[in-house]
């Protein structure tokens, strides 16, 4: 799913080919992407594109007379830049967006579709959308620390709850949680003071090195290839590879449609976190550190 830094390279990208541009109609290829019916999508055409925000991991898109298209790109859902009037041909191809300069087109991979557009109208409309996560870079090192022990939860969780955090989510949590050398399921109210300030510290670097690069690769083409597996990340979706840190091989936890990477060594003081499914087949066998992962290996 695009996280925060993904979102503000769309937008950064968006900003110069669509702001002050004429929305000249919208195309709509699935039934099941528009989600309101009032206003009715219609009503933004011909209008003026005069705003672009970021609300949580949502684009939204402003035009004139207080309009707003709220996008959710949800897992697999992706922004293109294409020629004028571009086909929909496909099912991947869900919507377009004509201006006079050129298609913002939104496509969907895979056969669950769950990217969402929402046509609102009116700021009290507009931030109901919003999950009501802190912004990492407004927000001080109490307000941090009070928005994650609101409740007793794992890092990881805390880090990814849109109610908690404002757009990270699985990709850039693991490189965090590698950056402060913190366990992904270390409970919030236990950590330590100086573990804290790490968290903070490696939240607030790690997020702002992510935006500066897309941004950097915004400004030279639109970002058409938006992934969460990055060859220069860490850990994430590197499992199996080595830590950038140590050396040790990146592992790995697996649960629905995700999975946590870390660094045993860098993370967990050599613990083996145990996977769901691997933990629960193998039993007493399940290796509870890195020796006992490498002589089950051997055998």
């Amino acid at each position: 799913m695009p996280e925060l830094p993904d979102i503000l390279a769309y937008i950064s990208a968006l900003e110069p080919r669509i702001v002050g541009q004429q929305l000249q109609r919208v195309r709509i290829a699935s039934p099941f992407l528009l989600r309101t019916t009032q206003p009715r999508i219609e009503e933004v055409e011909g209008r003026t594109v005069r705003e672009l925000r970021r609300i949580g991991k949502r684009i939204a898109i402003g035009v004139d007379n207080d309009l707003w298209l709220v996008l959710h790109l949800m897992i697999a859902g992706r922004l293109h830049w294409r020629a004028t009037e571009a086909k929909l041909g496909g099912r991947q191809n869900l919507a377009a967006f004509d201006f006079p300069n050129g298609a913002l087109v939104l496509t969907e991979a895979g056969a669950k579709k769950r990217a969402s557009l929402h046509l609102v109208a009116g700021e009290e409309t507009l931030q109901a959308h919003d999950p009501g996560g802190i912004d990492v870079f407004s927000s001080d090192f109490e307000t941090f620390r009070a928005a994650l022990t609101a409740e007793n939860r794992t890092l990881k969780r805390a880090l990814t709850d849109p109610r908690v955090l404002s757009g990270i989510g699985n990709a850039y949590s693991d490189e965090i949680l590698h950056a402060a050398q913190l366990s992904p399921i270390a409970l919030t109210q236990k950590l330590k003071p100086d573990e804290w300030q790490r968290l903070f510290t490696a939240t607030r670097e790690t997020i702002q090195l992510w935006i500066d690069r897309l941004q950097s690769e915004a400004k030279n083409r639109f970002p058409e290839k938006v992934t969460a597996f990055r060859e220069d990340m860490d850990v994430h979706g590197r499992y199996g590879k080595p830590c950038p840190r140590c050396g040790e091989k990146i592992l790995r936890i697996r649960y629905a449609d995700n999975e946590t990477n870390y660094c045993a060594r860098c993370q967990t003081g050599g613990k083996v976190l145990a996977d769901r499914s691997l933990s629960r087949l193998l039993g007493s066998d399940w290796p509870r550190t890195l020796d006992e992962l490498e002589a089950l290996k051997k055998k």
